[in-house]
């Protein structure tokens, strides 16, 4: 290949990219006038902070009291959904997450958080219906990971575990997601799940979690995935490291409590009373 072809099919991709990526005013928005003025302001907010965890930390404790709602990008034409007023935990986790990103690469403006809100939340960083949304955790880490969106931080705790599953949890249970009626999407599902029968990946214990090494270890800001035992399933639940005196505590939405809420319950015990097998962390890249 010659360095001339190269340059051409270089530009030649990146603007084939750019055409299939979604516009700002293609997003939809839950209340577009409301939302877009408090992204900004939430991001002006979390640019202020020096480290990615921090800026996540802030953010999410912007959303306590928020209600708790599941569902929300589900319904009609998949496109990016931004709904500020109504969160389950992975909306949560995500706007906070995206928003701490948006900051740290010194952007302030809502055009650009619904850019990198596309990136994270699909399969290569494009909308191209249901099935290219990353509804699985370990699907969403992986393709995340890969293009150096995120980095999952399990692995360099003091102590980890790994767990071999297969994930087919939606194609098993196709009458649990509307969509899915829709045999296309079914198939891509089903095709998408192929890539994770016997699935190895790492986690660390719930039994684990008081241990004072893995306490140290941990940030106020970290993403944490709580793996179950569910047949099918990687991850059931997701929340924010939140610390309280040198002990970490849980911010998440919760279905039980309705809203987005600081949990009483140390970690540790909101496993153990909730039956989590463990945790997943991740941090996202420094900007």
């Amino acid at each position: 290949m010659t360095i001339k072809y190269f340059f051409s099919a270089l530009l030649a991709g990146a603007f084939s990219l750019s055409a299939h990526a979604i516009l700002p005013q293609e997003a939809r928005f839950h209340n577009e006038t409301q939302d877009t003025l408090r992204i900004n302001h939430l991001l002006a907010m979390a640019a202020k902070e020096k480290s990615p965890e921090a800026r996540v930390a802030i953010v999410g404790k912007e959303f306590l009291g928020t209600p708790y709602v599941a569902g929300t990008l589900e319904g009609g034409e998949e496109t990016v959904t931004i709904n500020l007023d109504e969160l389950d935990c992975t909306t949560f986790v995500e706007t906070a997450l995206v928003m701490a990103v948006t900051a740290g690469e010194g952007h302030t403006s809502w055009r650009d958080y619904v850019y990198n809100l596309e990136k994270f939340r699909y399969r290569g960083g494009t909308v191209n219906g249901y099935a290219s949304r990353l509804h699985y955790f370990s699907d969403w880490i992986v393709d995340n990971v890969h293009r150096g969106n995120v980095k999952e931080y399990t692995t360099r705790m003091p102590i980890n575990d790994w767990t071999v599953k297969t994930i087919d949890f939606m194609s098993s249970n196709r009458d649990k997601y509307p969509s899915l009626a829709d045999s296309t999407q079914f198939e891509r599902v089903k095709n998408i799940e192929i890539g994770y029968r016997n699935h190895r990946f790492p986690f660390i214990k719930s039994s684990r979690l008081s241990n004072k090494d893995i306490i140290a270890s941990l940030k106020e800001g970290d993403i944490v995935a709580l793996t179950t035992k569910v047949p099918g399933l990687d991850v059931s639940h997701m929340g924010i490291i939140v610390m309280k005196d040198g002990v970490p505590h849980l911010m998440h939405a919760s279905s039980k409590q309705g809203k987005v809420v600081i949990d009483d319950l140390t970690l540790a015990e909101y496993l153990k009373r909730n039956g989590g097998s463990g945790i997943r962390i991740v941090r996202q890249t420094e900007q």
